[in-house]
């Protein structure tokens, strides 16, 4: 009984822990929200991400690239979702 008691904590304290990691990593997004007009030095573009979806619709699509000054950088902007190109 003792054992078992001690799995079960060691099992939920490992839970925890990787949920608050999780929420760390999910909170470290500082992508910065593009408006119109905004000045972008981009000097190389890292990664392109949108969310994947069936249905041609409007997502927040975002651009990690390294600035000219050579600092990265992250910015978020509005798209047609990638499914809107192949639905005629």
């Amino acid at each position: 009984m003792r054992i078992q008691t001690i799995l079960l904590a060691t099992t939920l304290a490992s839970i925890s822990w990787a949920g608050i990691a999780h929420a760390n990593d999910a909170g470290t997004s500082q992508a910065v929200p593009y408006h119109y007009g905004m000045p972008l030095h981009v000097a190389k573009v890292i990664a392109l991400t949108e969310p994947s979806t069936l249905d041609c619709k409007v997502v927040t699509a975002e651009m990690k690239y390294i600035d000219n000054a050579g600092q990265p950088a992250q910015i978020s902007y509005r798209k047609l979702s990638d499914a809107c190109s192949l639905q005629n």
